[in-house]
């Protein structure tokens, strides 16, 4: 979940984005941003409050082909607030006011094994149909569900696995 400094930030690169017409640059600019920070020798660095904030800044700025100018100055913003953390909260919420903006909605649907591709196409239609957008579906294979789905978009959760319903008789049998 997204914290409120995240949604600020990724919505006023959003607002940047769509004004400019550069939604899938800065999209790109932000994946290279976390990817850049998730590295676990560039956090200790940029983390380390014994290093001045300019030289961590440098760190950043002094590297061209890393980043464009728009990526380098939102790379040292968040290095300067102390939010590098949150660089994978902020691509996300941008890639979600990225879809809502374009009536796109993401889905996950969780199975045993894996999907055909036929399944993953039936699955995608009928959701699409149902919610009358377009959906980007995500698929995990989990063998804890044992068998069955479960499908999560938004803040629904549909769970037809094999594994909730052994809990939800677990649970019945336990109450009596």
């Amino acid at each position: 979940m997204a914290t409120a400094a995240a949604k600020r930030y990724a919505r006023a690169v959003f607002e940047l984005a769509q004004q400019d017409g550069q939604l899938e640059q800065w999209a790109r600019r932000l994946e290279r941003i976390r990817e850049l920070f998730a590295d676990p020798h560039v956090a200790a660095v940029l983390n380390n409050p014994t290093i001045a904030t300019d030289r961590r800044e440098a760190f950043v700025a002094d590297a061209p082909h890393l980043f464009d100018e728009e990526a380098t100055n939102l790379a040292r913003l968040l290095i300067e607030s102390g939010r590098i953390d949150e660089a994978p909260a902020i691509e996300d919420e941008f890639q979600r006011l990225s879809d809502e903006a374009a009536g796109r909605v993401r889905a996950t649907v969780t199975t045993a094994i894996e999907l055909s591709a036929h399944d993953r196409q039936r699955v995608t239609e009928q959701l699409s149909t149902q919610l009358k957008k377009e959906v980007r579906l995500t698929v995990v294979v989990d063998p804890r569900v044992i068998g069955g789905l479960r499908l999560q978009y938004g803040d629904h959760v549909a769970d037809a696995t094999v594994a909730a319903r052994l809990e939800q008789l677990r649970r019945r049998l336990a109450s009596r």
